[in-house]
């Protein structure tokens, strides 16, 4: 039996995600062997959410490439852009360019867009010395793991996110957006649905509704599918937190989160939901040549803090519409009408 032929048998092992050891083979072949066992891959990640393969000749950005495109049939953009990327060209980043001492909350890529990646696809080029493990979260079970009643308010409401850009906010909106045209940030937010004003100083405010919880299109299983713990206040550090708010003022944070009418979310409530991550995450240590691939809507990912040189890179491919999600609340721009927000009380339906 030639190695191409050999399906991948998936390894679960409690606290890791499920793994195939490749077998030994040239790229070509690798890029056959994905090819032939597309579907049962397919299958695997309807199943899982995550999936390590361990044993891939990639040992470049090149490599990296020819194996992706064996496994997504579309590229995926980047929208809304939240933290630094390098691009290596191809249409490859890498994973992120914080500071290796900084951990990253798990979430899903672009829950905030009206497009958004269906899979993405991770390597390892350079394994850190210790730590840099990218966790991956199947936010079926985080849906699960949370209580009913606080499950059901954002079901029925969303969530709410406003952003601030400027040159000490976080990224730029030139840099997020891509432009230096005002006039196409305006354009770009309309057609998104998401309200945007320009602050006395210069920077950018927008402000935008989307659903919390969404059903995969294929499977239609129900997930927590949104950045709400990740970007909101209570997530940040203590000191970190009162810095921000003494030198930009609580309305200016670079990122605030709430429910979807405006309504503020409670500490507590944040710290039930951020458990509920905790208990459905598992993690690898990488090794060069791993790839993982990943459903973005069964599953949110994040990156632990790593010592020595890391070089993990990404690829974001099949873009899903949230339409065909069946999004349990409606995109606006603003938040719903109804609710007075303690911050930011403008932003209404329309506004």
């Amino acid at each position: 039996m030639s190695t191409t032929s050999t399906a991948p048998q998936w390894i679960a092992t409690p606290g890791k995600p499920v793994t195939a050891h490749v077998p030994e083979m040239c790229l070509g072949q690798a890029r056959a062997w994905l090819v032939d066992h597309r579907d049962e891959i397919r299958r695997g990640l309807d199943e899982h959410g995550a999936l390590y393969l361990r044993g891939l000749p990639v040992r470049s950005v090149e490599d990296f490439a020819a194996v992706r495109d064996t496994v997504v049939t579309e590229a995926a953009s980047y929208k809304e852009k939240a933290t630094p990327r390098s691009h290596f060209g191809s249409d490859v980043f890498s994973s992120t360019d914080l500071p290796p001492q900084q951990s990253i909350r798990p979430h899903n890529e672009n829950s905030y867009a009206l497009e958004f990646p269906g899979v993405l696809v991770f390597g390892c080029l350079i394994a850190p010395d210790e730590g840099g493990a990218t966790p991956v979260t199947d936010v079926r079970k985080v849906l699960r793991n949370i209580p009913a009643p606080l499950a059901d308010r954002f079901r029925e409401h969303g969530w709410g996110l406003v952003r601030n850009y400027g040159e000490h906010l976080g990224l730029s909106w030139q840099t997020a957006f891509g432009t230096e045209d005002r006039a196409a940030v305006a354009e770009y937010c309309r057609r998104n649905l998401t309200a945007h004003e320009w602050c006395a100083d210069g920077h950018l405010r927008t402000v935008q509704r989307r659903t919390a919880t969404i059903r995969h299109p294929r499977t239609g299983a129900e997930v927590w599918f949104n950045h709400m713990v990740f970007w909101n206040e209570w997530s940040l550090d203590p000191d970190v937190r009162e810095v921000l708010a003494e030198d930009f003022g609580a309305e200016n944070l670079p990122f605030g989160t709430s429910c979807g009418d405006g309504t503020p979310v409670t500490r507590e409530d944040i710290a039930t939901i951020d458990a509920a991550y905790r208990d459905a995450t598992v993690r690898e240590s990488w090794r060069p040549g791993d790839v993982m691939i990943v459903d973005n809507i069964l599953t949110a990912h994040g990156r632990e803090p790593y010592r020595g040189s890391r070089k993990i890179v990404v690829a974001m491919g099949d873009p899903v519409s949230l339409d065909d999600c069946a999004p349990s609340a409606a995109a606006l721009a603003g938040f719903a009408a109804g609710v007075k927000r303690r911050r930011t009380s403008r932003w209404r339906r329309g506004s």
